[in-house]
C-alpha cells in the first residue's frame, strides 16, 4: 500500500499509536509569532481537511489560537493580564470574586472555543434556582461576558455566547424599591437634620447623585461664586481598601447647579466640619473631602447605607434602597416632564435609553393620577 503523503508547504500528518491522525503545521498566531498547530482526525484524510482549512486561513492572513483554552485559565489569564491593568480596583474585585466562586466552579473546566448558549443558560439557570438573587446573576453574566469580548478581540472564539443568555426573575419586591413622593423625602430629610451624612443625602434626592458621588464630592468641586458643584470623583470600596477615583464615563463627569437647599446644607457643613477639625488635631486626616468621618477620612459607603435605613425607620416610611433615592430624583424629573436629554444630563447617563426606561416606570401617585382622569372621563364628569 502507498503511504499518503502531505504536499510540501502543507503541513505533515503521522498516524498515532492509538489509531488516530495528527495534522501539524506551522501558523501565525494573534501575538505575532509562528508557532506549529496540532490537528486530530479519525482518518487521513479529516487531519487533512483540518490542516488545509487552517493554512487556508493562513493565506487569508487570519491569525490562529495554537493553544487550546480551558474557560477557567482564560478567566485566570484576563483577570491578572487585562482586568487588574486597565479596570478600575472595585472592577478588579467584582470580576474576580465571581470568576472565583462561581464561573471558575460552575464553568471553568469547558473549552473556551466550544463553550455554547445551552452551557451557559444551563448555568445561570442552576444559579437562580439555588436562590441567587437578580444583581448577582447578572454580575455573573456581565464577567463571563467581558471575558468573552476579550477572548472575542484576541481571535480565541468567534461570539460571545454569554450575550445571548435570557434571564426570567420574579420580581417580588418591585414594590420595595417604589420611588418616594415629595411629602416622603421631605419627612426624611427632617428627620436626618443633624446627621453628619445629611449633606449628602440632600445631594442624592435633590441633584440625583449616586451614593459614591456623593460621598465623592470635594471642597474644591463646589464653585461658591459661580452657584455650581462639578461632579467629578466618586468613593468606591475596592477589596479591603476604599479608593476616590474618576467617575466611570465622561457623562458622569457633569456641573450642577447649587441649589439653595443644598448650598444651604453644605454651609452648616463646613462649619461642623471646622470644629470636627480643631477637636481631632493632630489625629484629623486631610481628604478635601465634603462627606467624612469626624477625623477627616472617606466614608464607607455601607455606613452611608446603614445610616440611610436607620433614619428611614425612624421617619416611619416605608423601604426604600439609596439608589432608589436617586431613582427618586429621577422620577420626579419625568413627571415633571423635564425634556429627557436635560435629565439625562443631570443624572449622568450615558444612554439616553437608560434615562427612558426610567422615565417610562411611572410612580404609584402618576398612576393614580391617570388612572383617576380615566375615571372622570368615562362617567362623564
Amino acid at each position: 500500500m502507498v503511504r499518503k503523503r502531505n504536499p510540501n508547504g502543507a503541513g505533515t500528518i503521522t498516524k498515532r499509536k492509538d489509531g488516530r491522525h495528527m495534522g501539524r503545521a506551522y501558523v501565525t498566531t494573534p501575538d505575532g509569532t509562528r508557532e506549529r498547530l496540532t490537528v486530530y482526525g479519525k482518518t487521513w484524510e479529516e487531519a487533512h481537511d483540518k490542516l488545509l482549512k487552517a493554512l487556508a486561513q493562513e493565506k487569508a492572513g487570519i491569525p490562529q489560537t495554537v493553544k487550546s483554552w480551558k474557560l477557567g485559565d482564560w478567566l485566570d489569564h484576563w483577570l491578572e493580564h487585562v482586568v487588574k491593568v486597565s479596570k478600575r480596583p472595585s472592577t478588579y474585585v467584582l470580576y474576580e470574586l465571581m470568576t472565583r466562586l462561581y464561573l471558575k466552579p460552575g464553568l471553568g473546566k469547558r473549552p473556551l472555543n466550544r463553550l455554547t448558549v445551552k452551557d451557559c443558560q444551563t448555568f445561570f439557570n442552576q444559579r437562580i434556582a439555588a436562590g441567587d438573587g437578580e444583581s448577582k446573576v447578572r454580575n455573573m453574566r456581565t464577567t463571563l461576558s467581558a471575558a468573552l469580548t476579550r477572548a472575542m478581540k484576541e481571535e480565541l472564539i468567534q461570539r460571545n455566547v454569554a450575550r445571548l443568555v435570557e434571564f426570567s426573575f420574579e420580581n417580588k419586591d418591585a414594590d420595595k424599591n417604589e420611588p418616594w413622593t415629595p411629602d416622603e423625602v421631605r419627612r426624611f430629610l427632617k428627620t436626618a437634620t443633624g446627621d453628619q451624612l445629611y449633606p449628602a443625602f440632600v445631594m442624592v434626592f435633590y441633584l440625583g447623585l449616586r451614593r459614591g458621588e456623593a460621598l465623592g464630592v470635594r471642597w474644591a468641586d463646589v464653585d461658591w461664586t459661580g452657584r455650581e458643584i462639578r461632579i467629578r470623583k466618586q468613593s468606591q470600596r475596592a477589596g479591603h481598601s476604599l479608593h476616590l477615583s474618576d467617575v466611570k464615563t465622561r457623562a458622569g463627569r457633569r456641573p450642577l447647579p447649587l441649589l439653595s437647599v443644598v448650598r444651604d446644607a453644605l454651609t452648616d457643613h463646613q462649619d461642623l466640619q471646622n470644629e470636627w477639625r480643631d477637636k481631632a488635631g493632630d489625629k484629623w486626616t486631610e481628604s478635601g473631602l465634603v462627606i467624612t468621618t469626624r477625623t477627616g477620612r472617606q466614608v464607607e459607603p455601607r455606613n452611608f447605607n446603614r445610616s440611610f435605613d436607620r433614619i428611614r425607620a425612624a421617619a416611619g416610611l416605608r423601604h426604600l434602597t439609596p439608589h432608589g433615592a436617586r431613582h427618586t430624583c429621577a422620577s420626579l424629573l419625568g413627571e415633571l416632564r423635564v425634556e429627557p436629554r436635560a435629565a439625562m444630563e443631570i443624572l449622568g447617563h450615558s444612554r439616553s435609553s437608560v434615562t427612558l426606561e426610567i422615565y417610562q416606570k411611572a410612580s404609584s401617585e402618576a398612576r393614580r393620577r391617570a388612572l383617576k382622569k380615566v375615571e372622570k372621563r368615562l362617567r362623564g364628569d
